[in-house]
């Protein structure tokens, strides 16, 4: 019996889980909408990206979990939808809504590049703080 689960074992030891905190929401209003990418062309907008992985939760959760990832380098973006309209809402190009990347990045023009914010996750367990940011 205890045979028949090692590769049960040794598969959970080699993937990856990441838990992400968040910090610094305006309000507890409508969702975070992530989004979790090793596709350095498809950052930080990854809707054409067929193997990200998207992720959505109320405000009030604090928290995401992304869980049975492959180990290798990521990037992550976020933002707090306020209103719940599943966009990120901009007036002339600035943000309406908060932001956040892994990494926590000083942001001034633009969203920063994948190699700025990109982490690696190890089999196991990996849990970050992510920071969001807001303009207006």
């Amino acid at each position: 019996m205890l045979f028949a689960m090692i590769p049960l074992l040794l598969s959970a030891a080699e993937t990856s889980t990441l838990e992400v905190d968040l910090d610094s929401l305006r309000n507890q209003r409508g969702v975070i909408e992530a989004c979790l990418t090793q596709d350095r062309y498809h950052f930080p907008d990854c809707k054409a990206d067929p193997h990200s992985i998207k992720q959505t939760v109320r405000s009030d959760a604090g928290r995401l979990l992304f869980t049975g990832l492959p180990p290798g380098d990521y990037a992550l973006a976020l933002f707090h939808d306020e209103n719940g309209n599943a966009r990120f809402d901009t007036m002339l190009g600035i943000p309406r809504e908060g932001f956040g990347f892994s990494r926590n990045p000083a942001v001034r023009f633009g969203a920063p590049r994948f190699d700025r914010v990109s982490m690696r996750l190890a089999p196991g367990y990996t849990r970050i703080r992510v920071r969001l940011q807001y303009l207006l």
